[in-house]
C-alpha cells in the first residue's frame, strides 16, 4: 500500500494511492501517519477497504511529508563504498551515525531553503525507513517487525556547516527543509526489493547521482537493529540510510545548490521528488 498526506499545512489528511495512482481520502478510516497508526498491524487493516468508494482528493492537491509527527531523524553516514571514497570520507566497521532536527522535514515538492551564509549546500537522495512500532534491542530478525514503510529522502546537507564550523555534523544537516521525505509511505509488502532499488538525483536536468541499494554496505534490518541499541526508536522516527555515489563534495571542482536550481529525484517504488531552491 502507498500512503499519502495531502493538502495545505495545518489541514493535512490521510490518503491512499489506488490502482490508478489517484489519491483516495482516509478520514475516518486512518487517524494520521503518525503514532499507533503507525503500527504495521493498524495499516493492514486498510488493505480491507474498498478504495474505489472512497472519495477522491481534489485535483492537484499539495503533497506533504507522509509521516505526521516525527520525533527524530536518524541519519547513517558513508553507506556505500564509492560515495564515501569519491567523497573523503572513511568507511567505519559500525555505521556512523548522526541526527537530523526533526523540524528539518518537509514535503516532496517543497522548496528548499539555501540558509544565510551557506556557500555549500550539497545533496543525497536516499531510501528512508520509517518506524511504525517501538523499536529497543530488536534483533536483525526482528527489525522489520517494527518498520511501518519506506519513503524517499534527500539527505540536504551545509558542508561547511557540517565540517568546518565545530565537527558537528548536525549543524550542517538540520536546517528548514533539509530532509525532504516522500511523496508515498509504501509498506513493506509493497516493497519487497526495497535492498534491490534504483536511487537517482538530477540538478536542473543532469544526473549527478545514480546507484541501487543493493550496494549498501550496512543493510536496513542490520540498520534498524543497531541504531535500536543507542536509542529508543518510536513510531514516526526516520532512519536515513545514506547516498549513493555523486554528492556534490564528490565533484572536482565541486558543485553545490544555489536559489534557483531545481532538484528532482526518485527511487523504484518510492515516487519522485521535485522542487526549487530558495534563498531563507
Amino acid at each position: 500500500m502507498r500512503f499519502v498526506r495531502f493538502g495545505e499545512r495545518g489541514s493535512e489528511r490521510v490518503g491512499i494511492l489506488d490502482r490508478n495512482d489517484g489519491i483516495r481520502d482516509l478520514t475516518g478510516h486512518l487517524d494520521g501517519l503518525s503514532g499507533a497508526s503507525l503500527d504495521p498491524a493498524n495499516l493492514q487493516r486498510v488493505a480491507a477497504l474498498d478504495l474505489d468508494a472512497l472519495p477522491l482528493a481534489p485535483d492537484g492537491a499539495r503533497l506533504c511529508r507522509p509521516v505526521g509527527h516525527i520525533g527524530k531523524i536518524v541519519g547513517i553516514g558513508p553507506n556505500y563504498h564509492e560515495s564515501a571514497i569519491l567523497a573523503g570520507f572513511k568507511v567505519n566497521p559500525e555505521p556512523t551515525v548522526f541526527m537530523k532536527a526533526a523540524s528539518a522535514a518537509s514535503g516532496p515538492n517543497d522548496p528548499i531553503e539555501i540558509p544565510r551564509m551557506a556557500s555549500r549546500v550539497d545533496w543525497g537522495v536516499e531510501l528512508a525507513v520509517v518506524i511504525g512500532r517501538v523499536a529497543k534491542y530488536v534483533t536483525v530478525e526482528q527489525a522489520m517487525d517494527h518498520v511501518a514503510g519506506f519513503t524517499l529522502a534527500n539527505d540536504v546537507t551545509e558542508r561547511s556547516f557540517q565540517l568546518q564550523r565545530g565537527g558537528q555534523w548536525s549543524k550542517g544537516k538540520s536546517h528548514d527543509t533539509f530532509a525532504p521525505l516522500g511523496p508515498w509511505l509504501v509498506t513493506p509488502d509493497d516493497l519487497r526489493n526495497y535492498d534491490e532499488l534504483d536511487l537517482w538525483l538530477d540538478v536542473n536536468g543532469e544526473r549527478q547521482q545514480l546507484g541501487n541499494t543493493r550496494e549498501m554496505i550496512f543493510k536496513v534490518p542490520y540498520l534498524v537493529s543497531y541504531v535500536s541499541r543507542f536509542t529508543r526508536l518510536e513510531p514516526g522516527d526516520v532512519i536515513l540510510t545514506g547516498t549513493p555515489p555523486g554528492v556534490g563534495l564528490s565533484f572536482d571542482p565541486p558543485r553545490f545548490l544555489a536559489p534557483g536550481d531545481r532538484v528532482t529525484l526518485g527511487a523504484d517504488g518510492l515516487g519522485q521528488q521535485d522542487y526549487v531552491c530558495i534563498a531563507s
